[in-house]
């Protein structure tokens, strides 16, 4: 088996004051694959996920790119940066130019990319998140919702391998959701791995390839989504309720024996089901 994109290995973290946020913690970040944190407030999603591009640095333990130790001098980090792009849960922490397109120009900039091929990668990651139209306004105009896709077009434009948001949907309203997990989707179906916190466990039944459950800055257990949040002790133990879609689903199939392992994870396949278990 080949080795993780991204790893995090026996992490522990300790904030001035020695308030333990990390607890031995593990856990394996697969290319390709939508991954969720997910936890109560103050388990230590945060935390985790500013180790992933070396925000923070492990009091203990150690990051792993491709199965090699991460290194924090700067050019590694530069380096390490340009692979695993991180949005932070306020946008307002990440934007800084006046306008959109200025915004999300500086990194590519930065890398010292042409103005040409600076302006492509604008283009490109505004064509992404369908803010095209917003280019030239001034970011402090913006609702929060497209605050939040400007600062996923800024990290976008620098084309990392895996983009790391935190709580991305919190803060929006229905209609905001879908529009951002449409424009995440694409990015994932183009081949961006994706890793987000949530405390919302039907955005993870309904979305994630992978869970992890996080509690009191460990994980309680890693895996396929479905066979993780079907795992009453374990959300008992991190304080969560088992998402809804689910629990409807195995109360109508009860004695059915009809999804086995693939119940329907979204409200049109739920209920397609309940159709079908009325006509019967």
């Amino acid at each position: 088996m080949s080795a993780p994109l991204l790893a995090a290995c026996e992490l522990e973290h300790r904030y001035p004051g020695g308030v333990v946020a990390l607890r031995d913690l593990s856990l394996n970040i697969e290319r390709g694959r939508k991954l969720a944190i997910l936890g109560a407030n103050g388990s230590g999603k945060t935390t985790l996920l500013l180790h992933l591009n070396g925000t923070l640095r492990p009091t203990r333990g150690e990051i792993r790119l491709e199965n090699h130790p991460a290194r924090y001098d700067r050019r590694a980090l530069n380096d390490w940066r340009r692979r695993v792009g991180l949005v932070l849960q306020e946008p307002d922490d990440q934007l800084f130019a006046a306008t959109v397109g200025q915004d999300v120009s500086f990194g590519p900039l930065n890398l010292g990319l042409s103005k040409t091929d600076a302006e492509a990668r604008v283009r490109e990651a505004l064509e992404a998140l369908r803010i095209v139209p917003l280019a030239e306004r001034p970011t402090h105009t913006l609702s929060f919702g497209q605050k939040k896709r400007a600062a996923i077009a800024g990290v976008l434009a620098m084309r990392p391998e895996i983009l790391v948001l935190d709580e991305p949907t919190a803060g929006l309203d229905p209609h905001g959701v879908t529009h951002l997990l449409g424009a995440l989707q694409q990015l994932h179906e183009a081949g961006t791995t994706l890793v987000f916190s949530t405390h919302d466990v039907e955005l993870a039944y309904a979305w994630a390839d992978e869970v992890a459950v996080f509690h009191d800055g460990a994980v309680l257990r890693q895996g396929e989504a479905v066979a993780v949040l079907a795992d009453r002790e374990v959300l008992r133990r991190a304080r969560l309720r088992p998402p809804l879609l689910l629990e409807l689903a195995q109360a109508l199939d009860a004695g059915q024996g009809g999804f086995g392992e693939s119940p329907p994870r979204s409200r049109e396949a739920l209920l397609a089901l309940l159709r079908e278990r009325l006509q019967g």
